[in-house]
């Protein structure tokens, strides 16, 4: 199935407010949830778009994103694989509504990690700067944060050594406490157990039951050739400690980029502007030129070289994938603001000689391009 855009996915206008956005996406989750259309691929691909939309527009960030680049702009955002997983982050929007999933699709609709249940810890995120000249070849950066990592003493699952854990006697181990509202049967997450479908009978006293303890941690951050402003560099597992001693999240760094004094990027391609004399661009010479590399290279100015004029250098741009791209070196012509009197007197000589054009006529814009 094509990707369609957000908004028509949702079937709401671009200017709608966040209570519309949420309202939307729930009319469409209950639509086409799986459980409610069991074997029917065609809903659970429904259900999955209309979760990926509402991850992007219910986010404002991600959506100031989309609305200003479109899918590029979210590239990697929205959540993938299985629509379970998505469903679990989307939870907030339903509320005190899930006792309506319940009654839509019977008790297995809503999902919960069940008693003594590990879960995934958070995503973090980490923002750095980087010199031109390294986004461009590519380097290794060392970074320092805070995250939650697993208690050491009591290795993750919050219980002093010798004791465990419980079924909630509350919740009976859903993490829910259901109470009936009108028609229907309405489930909040329940107090004793905050959710978690368990209790700890005796908890660790260094990390007070939670599991995880506040670390300083230093890592290396490989930053790959040819990394573009904006980007971001996974880092699996070095997130946040799961609860009750699940695996970690994965650290999101985001990169950006220093602007360069003589250099600038388009894609693969690195421009730079050289400045030559008269005398160079009407008789023809051959300069160096610095690259960003570091390299020296000669370059040949053909005679009767006009001023604006690129010359191109290939695979001296930026490495990407195993190749290069190109180095355009942009000729500016400098006319000497002061002379000497043998310069004029040989300019003037010049003049007379060339037989200036004191009238001259418009230039075609097609010439001017070449």
């Amino acid at each position: 199935m094509a990707k369609r855009d957000y908004y028509e996915v949702l079937g709401i206008q671009k200017n709608a407010s966040k209570d519309e956005i949420k309202k939307a996406y729930r009319k469409l989750a209950i639509q086409y949830h799986p459980d409610k259309n069991p074997g029917n691929r065609e809903a659970e691909e429904r259900f999955k778009e209309a979760t990926e939309a509402y991850e992007i527009l219910g986010d404002d960030q991600k959506k100031a994103a989309y609305d200003q680049f479109g899918f590029a702009g979210v590239d990697g955002m929205a959540g993938q694989g299985d629509f379970s997983q998505t469903f679990r982050g989307f939870e907030d929007i339903f509320g005190d509504f899930s006792g309506i999933f319940d009654t839509f699709f019977g008790a297995g609709g809503r999902r919960s990690s069940g008693a003594g249940g590990a879960r995934q810890g958070s995503n973090l995120r980490y923002d750095i700067e980087i010199p031109f000249k390294d986004a461009v070849f590519g380097t290794k950066v060392e970074i320092q944060y805070t995250k939650n990592d697993a208690c050491p003493t009591c290795k993750g699952t919050g219980a002093e050594g010798g004791s465990g854990k419980k079924v909630c006697p509350v919740c009976q181990g859903s993490g829910q406490v259901r109470h009936s509202q009108g028609f229907f049967s309405v489930a909040s997450t329940c107090h004793n157990c905050h959710g978690e479908g368990y209790i700890i009978e005796k908890p660790c006293r260094d990390c007070g039951g939670s599991g995880t303890q506040r670390k300083r941690q230093k890592i290396m951050v490989t930053i790959p050739p040819g990394v573009e402003n904006g980007k971001r560099v996974v880092i699996p597992r070095q997130g946040d400690a799961g609860p009750g001693g699940g695996p970690p999240g994965d650290l999101y760094v985001f990169i950006r980029i220093k602007a360069h004094e003589f250099f600038e990027r388009q894609d693969l391609d690195l421009y730079c502007a050289v400045p030559i004399s008269i005398t160079q661009a009407a008789l023809g010479a051959d300069v160096h030129v610095n690259t960003l590399e570091g390299k020296t290279l000669k370059v040949k100015i053909p005679p009767g070289t006009a001023n604006g004029k690129l010359l191109r250098i290939r695979d001296e741009g930026v490495p990407s994938g195993g190749r290069r791209g190109s180095l355009w070196i942009k000729l500016m012509v400098q006319v000497p603001a002061r002379l000497s009197k043998r310069g004029r007197e040989l300019l003037e000589e010049f003049s007379r000689i060339e037989g200036e054009n004191d009238s001259p006529k418009p230039i075609p814009l097609s010439e001017m391009a070449e």
